[in-house]
């Protein structure tokens, strides 16, 4: 699945960079298309102005002579005045060139050939080659041929454009301005610099032998007016992407969780046989040993196996019982008794109970019950199970003579109650997962802590379900501190902070 999905991902990002690099190309092919174009539509209008001006002025009156006549009496050329009393030389080629079509010939070849000459002639007369880019360059037309252009090409984002003259070697025009050299501020400057650096530009009137400047474009959002070609397809890209990773993520989270959960149930199947196994053994022996006739006419021994084997039953049935109530909170259906208890009994009894088992280690259970008001409505069977609960948790992992302290405090709308213990302690790993079913805190080589993990999970919703809260702290090798708030009333809203 990993790889399945590197590989659609890779594939995607493969596609969106060949179209991306497809639509860069197709930019700059249309730029340098809508460029020339300019460039064609400046030069035809040069060439359709001087035409205009030789048809209507010197032409016309030239051609009219007898220009065989200054043919035969020139040897190489002809120095004539135009009808702008302007002084122009003439070779002889170039008079026989024009002699040869100002004859009435009005046959389509001979006005286009005889166009070609005289615009030949008229840039030879009017020396357009020597004439400054700048006054060469309409700036209406230069405008409205560059937007029409781009526009025509589906370019329609901003631009900057300006022209660029190569003997002077700067710009003179500027987004349709005439530029002064000594009015150049920073941010022209700058500008000017994007444009110098631009790799749009095409050479302007390139039918001069050497072009007398350059028209350059630059646009500031390119690259945003490339990505949106693929923006869509690229958010869908995501989207799915982002669908087929949170689906392998979910699928890998839930394999795991089940392997986990697994795990945890055969955990639980295995303590709860030998939990289970040693109560039979002893309920097995002790039938065995009444049937036996040298105990069977011993009352005192049987009325000894009887107990015994009414404590295991009752052990076998508490153990049932756990699993049963945790069966019930699962389904949600979870009725509580509430009747007025008194806490410090209920530790107090518990306290007892537990001692004789911590007292076998050496330990000690001590109590320091400080609250004022000790009555609480809950559950009696619950809460008694919940401080035992904790009670037996403490003594399981305190491995040599534990020393366990319940403390009661008063606190805003209820009663803290912390029991506290010098055990193993626990990790910060550990604590993120002692409140969920069948999960039990590794003890490393020791295997003497019995139990369904079951009894941290049961104390949790024990505790929510009377309106409290239950926090921890603990560190490895330092003990832990269990600290559980329950209010006086149920029907109480108010929520108090911990307190510890």
């Amino acid at each position: 699945m990993t790889l399945a999905l590197i590989g659609v991902a890779s594939m995607q990002v493969k596609w969106i960079v060949d179209s991306l690099k497809a639509n860069e190309e197709q930019f700059t092919i249309h730029v340098f298309e809508a460029l020339n174009r300019v460039s064609e539509k400046l030069a035809y209008q040069e060439n359709l102005e001087a035409l205009q001006h030789v048809d209507n002025g010197f032409a016309q009156d030239f051609m009219q002579r007898d220009i065989q006549q200054r043919i035969d009496s020139t040897n190489s050329s002809l120095k004539v005045v135009d009808a702008e009393h302007k002084e122009v030389v003439l070779t002889k080629k170039q008079l026989l060139e024009l002699s040869l079509y100002s004859n009435t010939c009005n046959c389509s070849s001979c006005r286009e050939e005889r166009a070609r000459m005289l615009t030949q002639f008229v840039t030879f007369t009017r020396g357009l080659d020597m004439t400054p880019v700048v006054e060469r360059v309409n700036l209406e037309q230069l405008h409205d041929f560059l937007r029409q252009e781009l526009y025509d090409k589906g370019i329609r984002i901003p631009y900057h454009y300006g022209v660029y003259d190569n003997k002077k070697e700067t710009f003179v025009i500027s987004d349709g301005h005439y530029l002064v050299e000594d009015n150049v501020n920073a941010s022209t400057q700058q500008g000017f610099k994007n444009l110098h650096n631009s790799e749009y530009r095409v050479n302007l009137f390139q039918q001069d032998a050497e072009p007398p400047g350059k028209l350059m474009v630059y646009f500031p959002t390119k690259s945003s007016f490339i990505w949106s070609s693929v923006l869509r397809s690229l958010l869908a890209s995501i989207v799915f992407m982002g669908l087929i990773l949170f689906s392998f993520t979910y699928t890998v989270l839930v394999v795991f969780k089940q392997k986990k959960l697994s795990e945890m149930k055969n955990d639980f199947i295995n303590n709860m046989t030998h939990e289970f196994k040693t109560p039979i053994a002893t309920i097995s022996l002790a039938s065995d040993s009444i049937a036996n006739p040298m105990v069977i006419s011993q009352p005192e021994k049987i009325r000894r196996f009887v107990d015994i084997i009414k404590q295991e039953n009752k052990r076998m049935n508490s153990q049932v019982e756990k699993v049963l109530q945790m069966a019930q909170i699962d389904r949600k259906d979870i009725n509580l008794k509430l009747t007025d208890v008194n806490i410090h009994e209920v530790i107090d009894r518990a306290v007892e109970y537990i001692s004789l088992q911590v007292e076998k280690k050496e330990g000690t259970v001590k109590t320091e019950l400080n609250a004022t008001q000790p009555i609480l409505e809950a559950d009696l069977t619950h809460i008694s199970n919940v401080i035992n609960n904790l009670l037996d948790n403490a003594n399981k992992y305190s491995p040599e003579k534990p020393e366990i302290l319940v403390r009661t405090e008063d606190a805003p709308g209820g009663i803290n109650i912390t029991i506290e213990d010098k055990g193993i302690g626990m990790t910060k790993e550990a604590r993120k997962h002692i409140f969920e079913k069948f999960y039990r805190v590794h003890t490393g080589n020791r295997h003497d802590v019995k139990g369904f993990g079951l009894g941290l999970s049961y104390v949790k919703a024990m505790v929510e379900a009377h309106k409290g809260t239950v926090d921890v702290k603990s560190d490895p090798g330092k003990g832990s501190t269990f600290t559980i708030f329950l209010p006086h009333r149920q029907n109480s809203r108010q929520r108090a902070g911990m307190m510890g």
